[in-house]
């Protein structure tokens, strides 16, 4: 089993390489690469120092079985041929392929076999927000149609990058040293002391992209027509993401019920016991694998409805472990090259 990185120096790349360590995943060798900027680097992978190489129109790919790639959807797209010419399996992390309707959009615990049927030779990667909010869906599925969704998201800084959180850190320390923050770069505005209401482009219809992902992604993870309305709203915590996240559901479903389907799904954890005042935060779910979920309630406007918090790291879960959990569903099933 020959891997591939491609995107390695980026944050989910250097994800990428702690997870496959840790899980020890299968592989005898494993192969990373970059652009021009990150191409020479060196990183250590259980004890041995890989160098990346260049990305290139070539035929590095031809021994690689499974490629996980992070480099941004032009990257992707570019690529895509290259990588999968001689059979790999791509998992692609960026939104170039995630709604054609020739490339599977795989959550594991969702949707696993839907990576069966590939005809491109790639697999999509969902985005971090949506990847999350399915997870929890899923055993709330299983109980009663979700007819509507209505969520909020609050990203943190680590979901625009590595870059984006050096910033954040950076504007904090001249607030403190300076009493103003002077550097504003990857975001539109501060986000230091300050919460955005966007994150990536508004359309035409006045969502932002991020939100119609959420909207497209989630129907065809669940194979559903429930309708999700969002706002994704970029908040001033340095890694994890968390949602409030409202449901529609064909009959009423009690919270013990949604409490005791959620503590059971794979990929979930429930933390929900407001007496003690315990509940998900990003400071405690970063560095984490499961999506943590509390403040499970009854919506006071509708009978059938149900509310709950959820909180994950969108770069394990969200985005690298994801990917990895895929390439291990592929390898237990054996479809793999």
């Amino acid at each position: 089993m020959k891997v591939a990185i491609v995107g390695a120096s980026g944050a989910v790349g250097q994800e990428f390489l702690r997870i496959l360590a840790e899980r020890n995943f299968p592989m005898d060798e494993l192969v990373l690469f970059g652009s021009e900027r990150s191409a020479g680097t060196k990183y250590n992978f259980k004890g041995k120092e890989i160098e990346v190489k260049l990305l290139q129109h070539n035929d590095d790919f031809k021994d690689v079985d499974i490629a996980f790639t992070s480099a941004g959807a032009g990257t992707s797209k570019e690529f895509a041929e290259t990588i999968t010419k001689y059979g790999a399996v791509m998992i692609d992390n960026s939104s170039a392929f995630r709604m054609d309707d020739d490339v599977p959009l795989v959550v594991p615990e969702c949707n696993a076999e839907d990576a069966l049927n590939r005809p491109r030779g790639i697999i999509a990667n969902p985005n971090c927000t949506t990847i999350m909010m399915v997870v929890v869906l899923q055993p709330l599925e299983k109980l009663s149609h979700i007819k509507r969704i209505h969520v909020a998201s609050y990203q943190s800084a680590s979901g625009a990058g590595a870059a984006a959180m050096a910033e954040l850190q950076q504007q904090y320390k001249e607030m403190v040293e300076d009493g103003e923050v002077k550097t504003v770069k990857k975001f539109a505005h501060q986000l230091a002391y300050n919460v955005i209401p966007q994150i990536d482009v508004f359309q035409p219809n006045g969502y932002t992209k991020e939100e119609m992902k959420m909207f497209n992604e989630t129907r065809k993870i669940m194979h559903t027509d429930a309708k999700c309305s969002a706002m994704c709203v970029r908040v001033s915590s340095l890694r994890s993401h968390s949602e409030s996240v409202w449901i529609e559901t064909e009959r009423p479903i009690s919270v013990e019920e949604a409490q005791k389907a959620i503590a059971a799904a794979p990929g979930c954890t429930l933390k929900d016991d407001p007496a003690t005042l315990t509940y998900p935060m990003p400071l405690e779910t970063a560095g984490k694998d499961d999506v943590y979920v509390g403040r499970v309630r009854k919506d006071l406007s509708d009978e059938n409805g149900l509310t709950f918090w959820l909180s994950g790291d969108q770069i394990r879960k969200g985005a690298a472990l994801n990917a990895v959990q895929i390439a291990e569903y592929l390898v237990k099933v054996g479809n793999v090259k």
